[in-house]
């Protein structure tokens, strides 16, 4: 039996792990990714070495979600999508703490933490040299499906008294985005 080896070696400026017609994202692109998917942004600012975009995305249930999509195009970089999910927390922490820690293990590819301001958070990563339209579309809709998953169990730390304000009954802004999400929302917990 013989066997033949491919000695070419890859380009290593092509992806060979992709699906087809999976290209990868560039950060001029994104903004044509997000507009497709009902989602306005302001024109992106430079923090640092990365573009950031600042979003306000609406769910079913959390509406004006405020997201940073962060695109750190050195290599190694990221392509982060940090959401705001309440404000400032106060000086009993414990209990928040415990809960963020909580929802790191029950929901998968997010994470949760407390910002240096004291704002709790949720994240998602990909690499930014990898990452595909496809996966900042999934990556959106997880923080946005994550945050309507939880309106219940964070109202107290985002609205006074808890209450969760009725719904106005308006469209939502990001509609093509939730759309495009298909069967996320029941596979966000692992």
């Amino acid at each position: 039996m013989s066997v033949s080896r491919n000695t070419s070696q890859p380009d290593p400026a092509r992806r060979t792990d992709a699906l087809p017609g999976c290209d990868m994202l560039t950060a001029s692109e994104i903004p044509t990714h997000l507009a497709s998917l009902g989602i306005v942004s302001a024109t992106p600012h430079q923090r640092d070495d990365a573009t950031v975009w600042d979003l306000e995305l609406d769910g079913a249930k959390r509406r004006g979600l405020r997201v940073s999509l962060i695109y750190d195009a050195r290599k190694g970089g990221a392509l982060l999508i940090w959401a705001h999910l309440a404000p400032p927390l106060g000086d009993g922490l414990r209990k928040s703490y415990r809960q963020l820690l909580e929802w790191n293990d029950r929901f998968t590819y997010a994470k949760f933490s407390i910002a240096t301001d004291g704002r709790p958070t949720l994240s998602v990563e990909l690499h930014a040299e990898e990452a595909t339209g496809a996966q900042l579309t999934e990556g959106l809709a997880r923080v946005v499906l994550i945050a309507d998953a939880l309106v219940t169990e964070t109202a107290e730390w985002i609205w006074i008294g808890g209450k969760i304000p009725p719904d106005p009954g308006t469209e939502r802004r990001n509609g093509a985005l939730l759309a495009a999400a298909g069967d996320l929302a029941a596979r966000l917990e692992g």
